[in-house]
């Protein structure tokens, strides 16, 4: 299986299972996830948050834009959709070792907010 791959199968059993029971036996036992915050979590904590939020998330579409390979890095971008909430851009970074996720990044941004944060180099009016 490519990396690619991995990672395409790694969304299916989440969004298909509801569940990350599916998604578990893929990631590696030292598995990282950051958040641009520079927060990290372990296998355990992250598949706890991601369980906790599927829930509300329930009924979300999700729709691949990009889904690009370089050596072990694996970037998925993503638009997501809740069925009465706000339509949200993700990318994801994976990072894969021996077959399995070893390391994820991850950046959100609400789409409706997208326009102000195109100009954050420009200085404050004074």
């Amino acid at each position: 299986m490519t990396n690619k791959e991995i990672v395409q199968r790694a969304l299916s059993e989440l969004l298909t299972t509801g569940s990350t029971e599916g998604l578990r036996p893929l990631l590696s036992d030292g598995f990282v996830h950051h958040r641009p915050d520079a927060t990290s979590s372990t296998k355990d904590e992250w598949l706890d948050a991601v369980q906790v939020a599927l829930t509300p998330l329930a009924g979300m579409q999700v729709e691949i834009r990009h889904l690009l390979a370089d050596g072990d890095h694996v970037v998925l971008h993503t638009l997501r959709r809740l069925p009465d909430g706000p339509e949200i851009a993700v990318v994801d970074i994976w990072r894969v070792e021996d077959g399995l996720l070893a390391e994820a990044w991850e950046i959100i941004e609400p789409v409706a907010q997208a326009p102000a944060n195109l100009t954050w180099w420009d200085p404050a009016p004074s």
